[in-house]
Order: structure tokens, then C-alpha cells, then sequence
């Protein structure tokens, strides 16, 4: 398990805005009601790995601790089991919890560096805003190319395999009318009115 750094924190680290936000993102309505009794922490098959277990990551994010869970790698750990939603004695989202905290850490730029999983979000995120569509290949390309290019060179074999087989396209594919949905993209991203 990995050595959690303890520190003092003080009140000036804390965002008061931030639980805000976040009980206002869909499934963490309900993260108020967290017990602090660690069951979500004992029952997740992957807590050994993260740096803050799920009941602190909870903790931290409604006294506002924003820079601390942004920055965790307890988010982007979160194998979504929803194991720890289905025993939490409170009902509280936790898993959606996780999502909604990788969410912020992408748009504010708290992602680490390296991982491919935040860069994997936000090209796919750009290529579907954009054609309405997700180009597999394309994918694989801008992932590897950003995170780990020597990696790609060796999957290149796997890649001439699928593509033969059919099972991967070279084609840029689009939606025929993809203003449609980035109409709705930006109505989601603004809000209610």
C-alpha cells in the first residue's frame, strides 16, 4: 500500500465553493449523508492502490479540499464497480462520485500528467463533440502519441491484424449532421436556465 503523506491542513487550503459544485453534479446529490463508516473503503477491490481511500476522498471533497482530490490518483484508480454504491449503508453515489471528481479534474487541468486514462477522456470527448463520431484508430493514435509513442510501435502488429480482419477502420467517420449535437453539447455545458 502505497505511504499516504500527512500533513496539516488549514483552513485557507479549503475551496468553500467546491461541495457546492459537486453536490450539484448528478449522483452526488447525496454525499452529505457519507457516515464516515468505511465500508466503501473495505469493500473496494482496488482501495490497496490509492492514495486516499473512497471514505477520505468523500471526506475531503465536502470540507472542500478540491486540490487534494483533484490530484489524487484515488479517482482515476476507481475501477466504477459500483461495489461500494451497493453496500454503502447512506445509498450515496460513490462510484458517480468518482466520475463527477475525474470530470473536474480534466476540465481544470488537475489530471496527472502520464496517465492515459484523463487524456483518453478528453480525446474522445473531442472527437465525438466534433463528428458525433469516435474513429477507433484515430483514437488509439492520439492516445499512444501523447502518453506512451514507443508503446504504439509495438502494438502495431495487433493494429494491421484488426485492420485486415475488418475490425478496425482508417475511416474518419461522421454523423451527417453533427451541429445537432453540438447544440446540445454546449446546452448541457451552459446548464439550466
Amino acid at each position: 500500500m502505497a505511504a499516504i503523506e500527512r500533513e496539516i491542513r488549514y483552513e485557507s487550503d479549503r475551496d468553500t465553493k467546491f461541495a457546492d459544485e459537486l453536490r450539484a453534479m448528478p449522483g452526488c446529490e447525496a454525499i452529505d449523508r457519507c457516515i464516515q463508516c468505511a465500508t466503501c473503503s473495505g469493500i473496494c477491490p482496488v482501495s490497496t492502490y490509492m492514495d486516499l481511500t473512497p471514505r477520505r476522498v468523500i471526506e475531503l471533497a465536502r470540507s472542500g479540499f478540491k486540490d487534494d482530490v483533484l490530484r489524487s490518483n484515488t479517482i482515476w484508480i476507481c475501477a466504477s464497480c459500483y461495489a461500494c454504491q451497493v453496500e454503502c449503508p447512506k445509498q450515496i453515489g460513490i462510484a458517480d462520485v468518482m466520475m463527477a471528481l475525474k470530470t473536474k479534474a480534466i476540465a481544470s487541468g488537475a489530471a496527472p500528467k502520464g496517465l492515459p486514462i484523463p487524456v483518453l477522456a478528453r480525446e474522445f470527448y473531442g472527437m465525438v463533440s466534433e463528428t458525433g463520431r469516435v474513429s477507433e484508430s484515430g483514437l488509439v493514435q492520439k492516445l499512444y502519441l501523447k502518453t506512451n509513442p514507443m508503446k504504439a510501435l509495438g502494438l502495431r502488429r495487433l493494429g494491421q491484424k484488426l485492420w485486415r480482419t475488418g475490425r478496425l477502420s482508417l475511416k474518419r467517420e461522421s454523423m451527417r449532421n453533427p451541429e445537432s449535437l453540438k447544440k446540445v453539447l454546449r446546452a448541457m455545458k451552459e446548464g439550466p436556465r
